[in-house]
């Protein structure tokens, strides 16, 4: 029997983790919808569990299988993304500790990290993790974490992961990369030496649009049990049911990137050619700042995409001329979404940190979804040609 480090990714997203029911032979996990678990005898569990906020069988399946996907010893299935990342921190860091975070990150992210954090004693420092050294040049002796994305949202930066580790254990901290973007099929952070990959599965893992979920997965065991036991003091975990959808949605992870990121090329090249769009954001692009390292570091560039029109007025006029393209947050689903990052995703990060990073008024973040591309693109075609 092949265990899961000999099959392949396709495989694993199918398998990994589950088997069929032994009750009743069903192909698919089931459901568990329970609050709690009859016991044997006072203090005697039925197969270990007690209580679903604790464990979950349907959400064992769904930590199992991306623990397998991300090469890691052990998954942890949160309600959300930003919970995911809030038990990372509460196992990795205390008052009077220092973290640095990537200053181009999810808007929700550094607005947990200045609204929740900074007043629980947790100093933080926002840096360009694409500059190894820039990198180095924010960590202190009391540097506990070090928080990155890549590709960062929404202004598609890469960070040499495997550097940023180094640098980060060199001065005794984690590394956890946020691969939201990416996913396991594209990019494996642990085998660069990442020690955490979080993930909000609201994205492309679930790739539905109908959940709301994220994931924390460990390289070391130790960590990982850490992470849970943060499941179970504080109880941020998903439902049986948004479980059951992610996992679904995960069998056909690998089938739908593919078609992301053909599509994506399509789409990024055609803005590439427009007059419109001043400049294009894309990795798979060879003006990219970063397009080797993303070559080297991940298997494919993704389906998100951010381009400057050059004013907030112009912006709001494409964003609203789309038909395909449903204006609405989030990324990641099958069908392609665009928005206005500075009005909307990232309203709560200051004018000054957008400024910082050359997040501007007219830029605008697509999520590239499976729909025929030659539909996307004369879609998008009116929307510019209109505005």
């Amino acid at each position: 029997m092949t265990t899961n480090d000999e099959r392949h990714f396709d495989t694993l997203a199918i398998h990994a983790g589950q088997e069929p029911d032994p009750t009743t032979g069903s192909v698919m996990p089931p459901i568990y919808q329970t609050s709690t678990y009859v016991q044997e005898g006072v203090g005697r569990p039925r197969g270990g569990h007690v209580y679903a906020r604790v464990t979950n069988p349907t959400r064992t399946v769904l930590e199992d299988n991306l623990a397998a996907l991300e090469g890691g010893s052990t998954g942890a299935a949160f309600a959300s993304g930003l919970a995911a990342i809030e038990a990372l921190l509460k196992v990795t860091v205390d008052a009077g500790d220092h973290v640095v975070c990537g200053e181009s990150v999810y808007g929700g992210t550094e607005r947990m990290f200045r609204k929740v954090w900074t007043r629980f004693g947790v100093d933080f420092t926002y840096v360009d993790t694409s500059d190894p050294e820039a990198l180095e040049g924010a960590l202190r002796p009391d540097t506990r974490l070090v928080h990155i994305e890549t590709p960062t949202n929404p202004m598609m930066d890469i960070s040499d992961i495997e550097v940023c580790a180094e640098i980060a254990h060199a001065q005794g901290a984690l590394l956890s990369v946020d691969n939201t973007f990416a996913t396991p099929f594209l990019q494996r952070p642990l085998r660069l030496g990442a020690d955490v990959v979080v993930h909000s599965t609201t994205k492309y893992l679930n790739g539905h649009s109908d959940v709301i979920g994220g994931a924390v997965v460990t390289a070391e065991p130790e960590l990982g049990e850490r992470v849970r036991d943060q499941q179970r003091v504080s109880g941020g975990v998903p439902s049986p049911f948004d479980s059951w959808l992610v996992v679904r949605g995960i069998k056909t992870l690998h089938v739908r990137m593919e078609r992301h990121c053909e599509n994506a090329g399509v789409i990024a090249r055609y803005l590439a050619g427009h007059p419109v769009a001043e400049r294009v954001l894309y990795p798979g692009l060879p003006d990219h700042p970063q397009h080797d390292l993303a070559k080297r570091q991940m298997s494919g560039f993704g389906g998100m995409i951010a381009f400057d029109v050059g004013s907030f007025q112009r912006a709001k006029r494409v964003a609203a001329a789309t038909g395909i393209f449903a204006l609405a947050e989030s990324l990641g689903g099958v069908e392609s979404l665009i928005e206005v990052p500075a009005a909307m995703t990232h309203a709560s990060v200051s004018a000054e940190a957008r400024e910082k990073i050359g997040l501007t008024m007219g830029l605008i973040r697509l999520s590239v979804g499976i729909e025929a591309h030659n539909d996307l693109v004369a879609d998008l075609e009116q929307a510019l040609d209109g505005a």
